[in-house]
């Protein structure tokens, strides 16, 4: 089965099912097609003389991994999926050499799931900071590979008309340094979109930033990631690790964010789709697919490695 026969009969097993409206986005939905948008709007320059074989495998804040394609943050809707489709989806990932990354609600299992695979999780900014701060000690303690926070979801998330998580509240640079001061692992800060939170993220003590509008489920008209990268990866100036994620659906997506200097690109209604259309193995697929393509691409545009990947591969029109 073929990526896109995956992605066909992902989503429309989904679509099936009460939580299909979970693919939908906020509002207008505006973002889901800006984003098909934006990545089309590059092409790749073919460097094929004297070409190598690529080598997709990176290692990133510790992680060593077969591929620089990842998990999004995600925990909804996937328990609703079936009794163990959280630990498939570790296994799917484990097996394709990639990461897992959880986000609210916080599942119970992390332990089980760290043990499995390389493990992030997140944390949202909850209005009730005593619970916030909670969260965070507790997704440590349970052994996760790197800690997350969503920025962007300082007044929730929405789908279409839909209000999902509700309790939370705008956190301030304070907060970000007193997060920071608790966490001894690698700290990701997500959802940044502007040079402006990217300085504030990297003053507070990112590891690593993650540019993306969400998956579309927080605010209507935020623009794509690769909008506003140039500006991001000029403010940040090298100071921490880059990934992104919004819309990536194949091989040729992925090698668009990596010319942008993003050093991991995440999936999220992709992983839905894999796990929806065939469990553990649909999951694994995905991962090993867009990696295949990315592979193919890397090695016919002279890119060696993920980490030689650059706007010199891109014409845009």
């Amino acid at each position: 089965m073929g990526l896109a026969d995956i992605y066909a009969r992902g989503e429309a097993a989904l679509r099936q099912k009460e939580i299909g409206f979970f693919l939908d986005g906020v509002e207008t939905e505006f973002i889901l097609e800006n984003d098909r948008r934006v990545l089309d709007r590059y092409t790749f320059r073919q460097q094929c003389i004297d070409a190598v074989e690529a080598d997709t495998r990176c290692r990133i804040l510790g992680v060593d991994l077969a591929t620089p394609v990842v998990m999004s943050a995600m925990t909804m809707p996937i328990p609703s999926m079936g009794e163990d489709a959280l630990e498939q989806v570790a296994r799917g990932l484990k097996n394709a050499g990639s990461l897992m990354w959880t986000g609210t609600p916080i599942p119970q299992n992390l332990a089980r799931l760290a043990a499995v695979v390389p493990l992030a999780a997140n944390v949202k900014p909850f209005s009730d900071r005593k619970k916030m701060f909670e969260a965070v000690e507790a997704v440590q303690k349970e052994g996760v590979h790197w800690v997350g926070i969503e920025i962007d979801s300082g007044q929730g998330t929405k789908v279409k008309d839909r209000q999902m998580a509700k309790d939370c509240t705008p956190l301030q640079s304070k907060e970000l340094r007193e997060i920071r001061a608790m966490v001894d692992r690698p700290l990701i800060f997500k959802g940044i979109l502007s040079a402006v939170d990217a300085v504030k993220a990297v003053d507070a003590g990112a590891d690593a930033i993650v540019v993306s509008n969400h998956g579309a489920h927080t605010l209507d008209y935020l623009p794509h990631p690769l909008q506003v990268m140039d500006e991001i990866v000029a403010a940040v100036g090298g100071r921490t690790v880059i990934i992104v994620d919004g819309g990536f659906r194949r091989g040729s997506d992925v090698l668009k964010g990596l010319a942008f200097d993003a050093r991991l690109v995440g999936l999220g209604r992709p992983i839905l789709y894999g796990l929806a259309a065939d469990g553990e193995r649909g999951v694994q697929a995905v991962i090993e697919e867009i990696t295949g393509e990315l592979k193919r691409l890397m090695t016919m545009t002279h890119t060696p490695t993920p980490a030689h990947a650059g706007k010199h591969l891109l014409v845009e029109f």
